[in-house]
């Protein structure tokens, strides 16, 4: 029998209504998160956990505004409010995200230097959170991708679930995005590298 893993990205305050990075309508994925976690043979999550002298954070570019693009590391890199600060309320779960049956959580973007898209890399893919290696060692081989939002966080981890060989789903409709365009954009993209959109009602 295949095992099945839910991983669940950034269900946390600053990314749904009232936060400061707030996805439109992302507290609409909650009951959805909680009523398919049953499907899954493990459930996983991932929290963005930023120091607050991040360098994706605006008010640490004097002159720059949210959203403008600078050069990190070598790599664009656009500019956020703060958001998910170590141990500030935004950075907390989701009021309502039933956590029981979330067995290991892996925190993402802490190095003040990269950001950190992806649940299993940072952007640079020069270190890991460990998740890849914690998915195979328990035998996984199919991923289910939800979480916020569309076309960051959930769309580089589905891609790096691809890249390190599991078969991969993207739940449509358990994912919110910042815009339209980004959010087409990522489908494309995750069917492109081989992929698979679903939704939930499919499990």
């Amino acid at each position: 029998m295949t095992m099945k893993a839910l991983i669940v990205v950034d269900l946390q305050n600053d990314f749904v209504p009232g936060g400061s990075l707030a996805v439109p309508r992302g507290n609409e994925i909650i009951p959805i998160v909680n009523r398919i976690q049953e499907k899954f043979d493990m459930v996983v999550a991932t929290q963005d956990w930023h120091p607050k002298n991040h360098m994706s954070f605006a008010s640490n570019h004097p002159g720059k505004n949210v959203f403008d693009t600078i050069m990190l590391g070598g790599m664009e890199q656009v500019l956020w409010p703060d958001h998910c600060v170590q141990g500030d309320k935004g950075a907390m779960f989701v009021k309502g995200f039933d956590e029981r049956r979330v067995e290991a959580i892996f925190r993402k973007g802490t190095d003040p230097e990269i950001d950190s898209y992806s649940g299993f890399f940072d952007n640079g893919r020069k270190k890991s959170t460990g998740l890849g290696d914690y998915l195979k060692g328990r035998g996984v081989k199919q991923v289910y991708v939800c979480g916020l939002a569309a076309e960051f966080c959930v769309l580089y981890t589905a891609l790096d679930a691809i890249d390190l060989g599991f078969e991969t789903y993207y739940l449509e409709d358990v994912t919110r995005a910042l815009s339209h365009e980004g959010f087409r954009e990522a489908r494309e993209q995750v069917t492109r590298r081989g992929g698979h959109l679903i939704v939930s009602d499919e499990l």
